[in-house]
């Protein structure tokens, strides 16, 4: 990816970067907070993803990834949150990158407008560097080892116990349908977020969408006790995972990207990696009309479930909730999205597409042909894996 290259857009196309892109001024003023890593001499690459300025960015001691966030979107709080769950990961066997300290002993440094940090360059092969979010894996093989690497760190993840995050936009927390009341946690969720609760059409979405997903909190409600709260990932697309080698039986080397990491449990965190891998949602931008021709990768799911299983098998209650919380996983998400869209970079038709489309849209989509398929695939799979008779 060159360092011209632009960002991914929400409907599939390269647009323009929202934020500024690094430079390497700004880079030299940084990384003198850090004199271990020494001089920057050039930015080697660009991350096509939204939300942030990051790169690859070669040093005089080697190569680091570098990532700037505006402070309304993530402050030093914010990702010092992301960082103490990093370090609990790598020293659990997690296979995931070192977040560098300045020679005070900071991770995340602020300057002016901006927050920073450095991490180290993640071990392995970015093979899937241009990928879109919603787009799927190049075979099963790879859904394998996903499923893999994601067990692993949620054995990793046992044992942190940091309270969920505080309200900040690009989170995929799990509070609403966690609730007894849903409709009661919506309304404390969009409270918390002015951007949200004063848009008229947000509240609409968001009604529409609490009336679709309720048969499948119905569903999850019984089982929610037996989930157990954890720290999770919840965004283990395939772009963000690093690989052995760029063929098709690559074993996953590290993951990557803990920005919409919360303490939610396993079963929504692998609910997410179906969504973010397994259901080509893009289509459903180009063509909302047909929503059966949006496609799923039945073959990918089983690898990807197998994987998982192969390390870290699914108790009866868990296999259980996974078909409900595939539909309700990304609702939080979808909000949190529409509230930087409102509340930072002031889009009204990216907003609209994240509280329409991804939120109440994908709700709609869940009740359709494609979208009952998959739930039912879910529920029969799932038993299977986890010794349950239906």
């Amino acid at each position: 990816m060159s360092a011209t290259a632009k960002m991914h857009g929400m409907d599939g196309a390269l647009v323009e970067h929202d934020w500024p892109p690094l430079t390497l001024a700004d880079l030299r003023a940084l990384l003198r907070e850090f004199p271990a890593i020494g001089e920057p001499s050039a930015i080697l690459s660009v991350s096509p993803r939204p939300f942030s300025a990051a790169g690859l960015v070669q040093t005089a001691s080697g190569r680091v990834f570098i990532k700037r966030h505006h402070r309304s979107v993530r402050d030093q709080q914010g990702l010092l949150e992301e960082h103490r769950f990093l370090a609990h990961l790598r020293a659990h066997g997690a296979p995931v990158p070192r977040v560098f300290a300045s020679a005070p002993g900071e991770t995340a440094i602020k300057a002016g407008e901006w927050t920073y940090e450095v991490h180290e360059a993640a071990r392995g092969v970015d093979i899937y560097e241009d990928a879109f979010s919603w787009t799927p894996f190049r075979c099963a093989q790879h859904a394998y080892a996903a499923g893999q690497a994601l067990a692993q760190l949620h054995l990793a993840s046992a044992g942190f116990a940091a309270p969920p995050r505080r309200p900040q936009p690009l989170v995929a927390s799990f509070t609403i349908f966690a609730s007894a009341d849903p409709a009661c946690a919506m309304m404390q969720y969009l409270a918390a977020r002015p951007a949200l609760a004063e848009h008229r059409s947000v509240q609409a979405c968001a009604v529409q969408a609490l009336e679709l997903l309720m048969p499948f909190h119905a569903e999850l409600a019984p089982l929610l006790p037996s989930l157990a709260p954890l720290w999770t990932h919840n965004d283990l697309h395939a772009s963000n995972l690093l690989w052995s080698d760029p063929g098709n039986l690559a074993c996953a080397t590290a993951i990557i990207d803990f920005g919409l990491s919360d303490r939610t449990n396993a079963i929504h965190d692998l609910a997410q990696a179906i969504e973010r891998n397994i259901v080509e949602w893009l289509a459903l931008v180009t063509d909302p009309g047909h929503p059966d021709g949006v496609c799923i990768h039945l073959d990918h799911l089983d690898a990807l479930l197998d994987g998982y299983k192969s390390v870290r098998p699914l108790s009866r209650e868990e296999a259980a909730a996974l078909a409900p919380m595939t539909a309700l996983c990304h609702a939080e998400f979808a909000l949190s999205e529409a509230d930087y869209f409102l509340s930072v970079l002031r889009a009204a038709d990216q907003a609209r597409m994240a509280y329409d489309g991804w939120l109440a849209g994908h709700a709609r989509w869940f009740h359709s042909n494609a979208g009952r398929r998959l739930l039912d695939t879910l529920r029969k799979r799932t038993a299977a894996h986890a010794g349950i008779a239906r």
